[in-house]
């Protein structure tokens, strides 16, 4: 522990905690809707104009384990302070960039810092809720999450059709610098001395199972944030105002929000795997209806449907992942979370082209057809784990 340090024990997490989590994963959201209005304020290719998305997730992802680390060094709440500052002058400067380039690299900064607050959240109700009132904590924190994901698609795509693209990054940026200003009143927790990193991070890299986890992070953001993008801009390529489409895609977070309460009840009956396969089939049903056709409805089914898929089997695979190298787990949980979101960029950058053509039936029929093979490894493969005998001090599959 750090020196003179004195525990922390709460029962859920802080007011301002909570702010800086629906801020950032505000901002997140956000930008989708806005990329058609980008594109044309700028008088760029729209498949140019994802970058301004696909730059974003891709610092988001790659810097988890940088926060990580630095949050264990110099403390939970500093580093999430600074980062909100970070991302409130990033966010501001977003909102005043005249061109295209400029407005990648401001929001490249921006995604790394908001990158910071989620994991860093996460880590801090881990360091001061007791074991037997987390699960209801987190559930809090990932409620506050599904609920700004659907305010983003939602009021933020009104809000970009009533007053532009550059006051939707204007306004998170504000509310960022507020929590990194609130969060001066929340106490920093006690910490273990790390060493050993690299250590660490060879011992995670050298499990396999590890390494298939990460793998499967990866391909799930691929086929769900990478590619769920595009549900509202599929909507304003047939012309339909940037503010319906968002209220369309807004049933995501409510179908995020839903299932979750769903899948913690049957959670205490139902094996990881068969969860995992719920999740799974959710997800090609849901990319199948809009390939088959798009529309408003359609689109507001599909995104209602995704949020299931995304609470069945990523909470799963989140969990296994905490599970799979336990001497390590912070480490391994920063890496999950980098494979997620790099998944995520990278695949709303190789749909860019298919979405600048008008070919969403295409794009949204490949993410269906790849969400099959996925759903099939992961809940062979999450079987095979539960099946093995403890592992020492590697850990116990579950």
């Amino acid at each position: 522990m750090t020196p003179s340090a004195s525990p922390i024990t709460l029962a859920k997490p802080p007011i301002a905690l909570s702010a800086a989590c629906f801020v950032s994963s505000f901002d997140r959201f956000a930008v989708t809707p806005m990329l058609v209005l980008i594109a044309v304020d700028l008088n760029v290719p729209f498949a140019t104009a994802v970058a301004v998305a696909s730059g974003y997730f891709l610092a988001y992802g790659l810097s988890q384990p940088l926060w990580g680390v630095l949050s264990d060094r110099f403390g939970r709440l500093r580093v999430m302070r600074t980062a909100l500052v970070g991302a409130a002058l990033t966010g501001l400067a977003s909102a005043l960039m005249p061109e295209l380039g400029t407005l990648v690299v401001a929001r490249i900064v921006a995604g790394a810092c908001f990158g910071a607050v989620i994991p860093t959240s996460l880590t801090y109700v881990g360091d001061t809720v007791e074991v037997s009132v987390r699960q209801r904590a987190l559930s809090d924190l990932m409620g506050v999450m599904a609920l700004a994901t659907a305010t983003a698609t939602g009021i933020g795509g009104l809000l970009g059709d009533l007053t532009g693209w550059r006051v939707v990054f204007t306004v998170p940026a504000l509310c960022a610098l507020v929590c990194a200003l609130a969060l001066r009143g929340v106490p920093e927790p006690p910490r273990a001395r790390i060493g050993g990193l690299g250590r660490h991070v060879g011992t995670v890299l050298r499990r396999p199972w590890a390494l298939l986890v990460f793998a499967l992070a990866f391909v799930e953001g691929a086929v769900l944030l990478g590619t769920m993008a595009f549900l509202a801009t599929a909507l304003q390529h047939q012309g339909i105002s940037t503010a319906v489409a968002g209220l369309g895609t807004a049933t995501y977070g409510i179908g995020v929000w839903l299932f979750s309460r769903l899948v913690m009840r049957l959670s205490r009956g139902w094996p990881v795997w068969l969860l995992i396969t719920a999740g799974g089939a959710q997800m090609c049903a849901g990319y199948a209806i809009v390939a088959a056709q798009v529309s408003v409805a359609t689109v507001t089914i599909s995104a209602l449907v995704l949020g299931g898929g995304w609470s069945f089997m990523h909470s799963s695979l989140q969990t296994w992942a905490t599970s799979v190298v336990p001497q390590a787990r912070g480490t391994t949980v920063a890496f999950f979370a980098a494979s997620l979101f790099v998944g995520g960029a990278a695949s709303s950058w190789a749909a860019g082209p298919l979405a600048e053509d008008g070919s969403y039936p295409l794009l949204f029929g490949l993410a269906a057809a790849v969400a099959v093979p996925l759903t099939v490894v992961a809940a062979l493969s999450r079987r095979r784990y539960g099946l093995l005998p403890a592992e020492g001090a590697s850990g116990q599959p579950q």
